[in-house]
């Protein structure tokens, strides 16, 4: 297969009480997975596609063949986006950033409150299912912006420094409705030194993170 399902860097339950295991199982295994299946089989029709990697597909969209350019915006998207999230997340981790990630927000938005307030704001606001992102540009200036569904900042020109998934299979088992308080809670399992990596990428000129998407 072109594409493979990464493994979780921690046990199902590691994430708990933010997040329950009986999500990440269904949103790591059923739903990433269903993803990574859909791209596969969209590319086996077009198999000089299959060299290239997911963040290359959804950054030029317009270069994929018309007759499977939907499912690889959605199940391309999906595949990226969710390699992102799962490594973007630690047990333990949350509190203020530190690094060249803080001093960024910290000179973009005025303070990390700030910046938590502005950002949980866009994912309540995004209406249906969609992602929250802090993107940026070559050179380090940033962004808060959402998405609809599985689309991407890549897709834009821009580099997903990180995002939250405010799909409701992301939080729905444990937070029903309540979707700014999923949002608000995330923030403790948030994994700045990942974070801080990828931030790194964007200001020496990386066009995407190492995710392994292979």
């Amino acid at each position: 297969m072109a594409h493979e399902l990464p493994p979780l860097p921690y046990d199902y339950s590691a994430l708990e009480p933010v997040i329950d295991s009986q999500t990440m199982k269904l949103h790591h295994d059923m739903h990433h997975g269903t993803y990574v299946k859909n791209l596969n089989a969209a590319l086996e029709k077009h198999p000089q596609l299959q060299s290239k990697s997911a963040e290359d597909l959804i950054r030029d969209l317009s270069s994929v063949p018309e007759d499977i350019r939907t499912v690889v915006r959605n199940n391309g998207g999906g595949h990226v986006n969710h390699t992102m999230f799962w490594k973007i997340m630690k047990p333990k981790g949350g509190g203020d950033p530190t690094g060249p990630v803080a001093d960024v927000i910290k000179k973009t938005f005025g303070s990390f409150n700030d910046f938590k307030t502005k950002f949980n704001d866009a994912g309540a606001k995004q209406f249906g299912s969609g992602w929250v992102w802090l993107a940026g540009k070559p050179g380090g200036e940033v962004q808060v912006i959402s998405t609809p569904n599985q689309d991407n900042p890549l897709s834009q020109g821009l580099y997903p420094i990180f995002g939250n998934d405010v799909w409701e299979h992301a939080y729905y088992l444990k937070y029903n409705n309540r979707r700014p308080e999923y949002l608000a809670a995330w923030w403790n399992v948030v994994n700045w030194d990942e974070i801080n990596q990828r931030f790194e990428a964007i200001k020496s000129g990386k066009l995407e993170p190492a995710l392994a998407t292979r």
